[in-house]
Order: C-alpha cells, then sequence, then structure tokens
C-alpha cells in the first residue's frame, strides 16, 4: 500500500502505535537509524500490543539507503511547514510519505530534497508547535488510503 518512513524517531510508543497503524492499513514501516531505543522496548511493544508480528517493520542504516530500497515511491514529507495541506495532495499505492523525529522534525537539508508540491502539511491553530507523531501519521495515512478507495 503506502510506506511510512520515520527518520531517526525517539518516542517508544509513537512507534509502537503506528505499527498498529500500518498492521491494520497494509502500509510498511521504514524506520531510519539511529533510534533512541530498541525495537523490543517496553514502550513500543505496549503500544503496538501483538501487531508487530503483522506489520512489516525495516531498519534502514542512512534515508538514502532508505529510499534506494523504495524504487519509483514517491516521496512526500510531512511537517508543519509544507507548502500544500495534505489533504489537497494525490496519493497512489506505492508512495511514501516521511516524517521526522518527535523533537526536531526534518532537517532543511532533508526538505530540499523532496520536490516542493510534495511537501505537506497538517493544518494547526496558530500558535502550536506540532501534533503527536502517531496522530499526523494516522491521518495522513488514512486520506491517502481513503483517495484510493480503501483497497
Amino acid at each position: 500500500m503506502f510506506h511510512i518512513i520515520l527518520l531517526q524517531p525517539q518516542i517508544p510508543p509513537n512507534t509502537g502505535n503506528i505499527i498498529r497503524l500500518c498492521a491494520n492499513t497494509g502500509c510498511s514501516l521504514h524506520l531510519i537509524r539511529p533510534c533512541t531505543f530498541d525495537l523490543s522496548h517496553k514502550g513500543v511493544r505496549r503500544a503496538g500490543l501483538d501487531y508487530a508480528e503483522l506489520a512489516q517493520v525495516v531498519l534502514h542504516d542512512s534515508l538514502a539507503v532508505c529510499i534506494a530500497a523504495l524504487p519509483g515511491a514517491r516521496v512526500f514529507s510531512v511537517e508543519t511547514d509544507g507548502t500544500r495541506l495534505y489533504s489537497d495532495a494525490s496519493f497512489q499505492p506505492g508512495d511514501a510519505l516521511l516524517y521526522g523525529s518527535e523533537t526536531r522534525g526534518l532537517a532543511a537539508a532533508v526538505i530540499v530534497q523532496i520536490a516542493v508540491e510534495r511537501r505537506l502539511r497538517i493544518p494547526m491553530r496558530a500558535g502550536n508547535r506540532s501534533l503527536n507523531l502517531g496522530n499526523a501519521v494516522a491521518l495522513v495515512v488514512y486520506e491517502a488510503w481513503r483517495q484510493n478507495g480503501f483497497t
């Protein structure tokens, strides 16, 4: 279906929730090292319940290695200062959704590698910093899946 890429995730329960999301939507999860935790961390296990065995989770040593492993995937970044609303993008199976770490987001050097029209944002009230990573991933995944008929 879709690929979710987390660049250096930091909070185990967020990753666990996203593993559960992947199991329920058919997405694959790509984690870019370094992670500040091991996938066996109790926070990942607790949030992911028994869904880890139902989800495809792949660890990569760098973003470049991850993207090379996804030939033909269109990469969309999701950041607070993206240029388009996530709901205005047209998604197709095989697309990759890239998210930064919970405390740092995506570095400018990463964002400039993404085509301007694929730099997405989720609207929020003015003055707020960001959504929880798991919530942000869920919003965009379900919009992409909806656009493709939930198939």
